[in-house]
C-alpha cells in the first residue's frame, strides 16, 4: 500500500492513460453516493410524512459527509497513495446504503446518508488529486476526465435508480446499491495501487504558465474556498431539487430524472472541454467562463418553466456549469505544491460541498416559505454573483508572482 513512487517519466504514458480510465469506472461507481437520493426524495418525503425541507436534510449531510470526508480522504492519499482511502470509500457506501435501507425515522436515515457522502467523496477529489500527477503535458483534460466519472454516475444512476424505486421502494433500491458498490469497488481500487509520480525537489519546470494572483497561499486558499462555496451554493438548486420541481410542474417526477440525466450528460461534455480550454488558457480564466455561464442558465430557468423549455435549459445547464469544479483541481496544481495537491484539494472540494449541501437545504426552505422555486433561482443568482466577483478579483491579480514550482 505504500510502496515507493514511481519515476517521472511514466506521466502521460500508455500506463498513465490506463490508471485515468479505471479511475473513471470507479468514479462513475463510487458517486451514485451523490446522486440517488436525489432520486429518492420524493419518495423520501412521502414515507416518513415529512415537509420538502425537513426531507432535504439527508442531503445536506450527505453533502457533509462527502465535503469532509474528501479533506481526510486527500490527506490518506497524500500519505499513503490512492488505494487507502479507495478501499474506505467501498467499506463506508456499503455500510452507509445499507443503514439507510434500515433506518426506522428520518434522522437515522440522514446519519446513514452522512456515512454515504464520506464513502463516495474518495471517489472524486482524491482521484482527481492522483490523476493531476500523472500528467503533465495533458493534465487540464486527464483531470477533468477523472473528474467525469461523477457526473457519469448522475448521467447513468438517476434513471436506473428512478424505475427501481417506483418498482421496489427506496429501501430495497438503497440495499442493493450498497452491496453492489463494495462488490465493484473494492477489486477495482487494487488495480490503483501503484503511488504516483510526485515532483521532487530538483524539478523546475513552472507548473503555471499563465502567472498567479499576487496574494500569500494562505489567502489565496481561503478566497478559492469562498469562490468554491458560492459557485456551488448556486449550482445546488438545480441538481437537488430537478426531480420536486418537475413534480411540483406537473411533470412527474420520473421526468425529472430524465432531465437530471440530460443536465448530467452535457455535463461531462463540459468538463472535457473545460480540460481542453484549462491547458490553453489556464485554471482560472476557464473557472470565470463557466461561473459567467452558469448565472446565465439561472437566469433562464427564472423565465421559463414549460416542458420543452426545462429540458432545453437542463441542457445548457449542465453544458454551461459542468466544468466548474474540476477547474479547482487545475488551480491547486497550478498554484500549490504538488505534495499537498491531495490535502489542498480536499479543502476547496469540501467548501464546493458544503455549498451544495446549503444551497440544497436553502432551496428547500426557501420553497416551504414561498410555496415556489422561482426565489430559489434568484437566491441561486446571487451566491454565483459572488464567485464571479472572486474570479475576476484573482485574474486581476494574477501575473504578479513567480509560478509555483512542482
Amino acid at each position: 500500500m505504500t510502496s515507493a513512487p514511481l519515476s517521472l517519466d511514466i506521466r502521460d504514458s500508455r500506463a498513465a492513460w490506463t490508471r485515468l480510465a479505471i479511475a473513471v469506472v470507479i468514479g462513475t461507481i463510487g458517486s451514485v453516493g451523490m446522486w440517488s437520493f436525489v432520486v429518492a426524495l420524493p419518495a423520501v418525503q412521502a414515507g416518513f410524512g415529512v415537509s420538502r425541507g425537513a426531507a432535504s436534510l439527508p442531503y445536506t449531510l450527505t453533502m457533509v459527509g462527502f465535503a469532509f470526508g474528501g479533506v481526510l480522504m486527500g490527506r490518506l492519499a497524500d500519505r499513503f497513495g490512492i488505494l487507502v482511502p479507495l478501499l474506505l470509500g467501498a467499506t463506508c457506501l456499503g455500510a452507509g446504503y445499507i443503514g439507510a435501507s434500515l433506518a426506522p425515522t428520518l434522522a437515522l436515515y440522514a446519519v446513514a446518508q452522512l456515512v454515504v457522502g464520506f464513502g463516495a467523496s474518495a471517489s472524486f477529489a482524491p482521484l482527481m488529486a492522483d490523476m493531476s500527477h500523472w500528467f503533465v503535458r495533458r493534465r487540464g483534460i486527464a483531470v477533468t476526465i477523472a473528474s467525469s466519472g461523477n457526473y457519469l454516475a448522475g448521467t447513468i444512476w438517476p434513471p436506473i435508480l428512478q424505475h427501481f424505486t417506483a418498482a421496489d421502494g427506496w429501501r430495497p433500491t438503497h440495499l442493493a446499491t450498497g452491496l453492489a458498490c463494495v462488490a465493484t469497488l473494492i477489486p477495482l481500487a487494487f488495480l490503483m495501487r501503484k503511488r504516483a509520480p510526485l515532483g521532487s525537489g530538483g524539478a523546475t519546470t513552472p507548473v503555471s504558465r499563465h502567472g498567479t494572483p499576487d496574494l500569500s497561499p494562505r489567502v489565496l486558499l481561503v478566497l478559492l474556498v469562498v469562490a468554491g462555496l458560492s459557485c456551488c451554493v448556486a449550482m445546488a438548486m438545480p441538481q437537488v431539487h430537478l426531480v420536486a420541481y418537475c413534480a411540483d410542474l406537473g411533470y412527474g417526477p420520473a421526468r425529472g430524472a430524465e432531465m437530471l440525466s440530460l443536465m448530467l450528460g452535457f455535463g461531462i461534455v463540459s468538463r472535457l472541454v473545460s480540460g481542453v480550454v484549462a491547458d490553453r488558457i489556464g485554471g482560472l480564466r476557464t473557472l470565470l467562463a463557466g461561473s459567467f455561464l452558469q448565472g446565465t442558465a439561472l437566469c433562464l430557468y427564472v423565465f421559463f418553466d414549460g416542458l420543452t423549455s426545462v429540458y432545453l435549459i437542463s441542457a445548457l445547464f449542465g453544458l454551461f456549469q459542468g466544468g466548474i469544479v474540476p477547474m479547482y483541481a487545475i488551480i491547486v496544481r497550478e498554484y500549490f505544491p504538488a505534495s499537498k495537491a491531495g490535502a489542498t484539494l480536499g479543502i476547496i472540494i469540501m467548501a464546493t460541498l458544503v455549498g451544495m449541501a446549503l444551497g440544497g437545504w436553502m432551496s428547500g426552505l426557501v420553497y416551504d416559505l414561498t410555496g415556489s422555486y422561482q426565489m430559489a433561482f434568484l437566491n441561486g443568482l446571487l451566491w454565483n454573483f459572488l464567485n464571479l466577483s472572486i474570479c475576476a478579483f484573482l485574474l486581476w491579480q494574477q501575473g504578479r508572482r513567480s509560478p509555483v514550482l512542482a
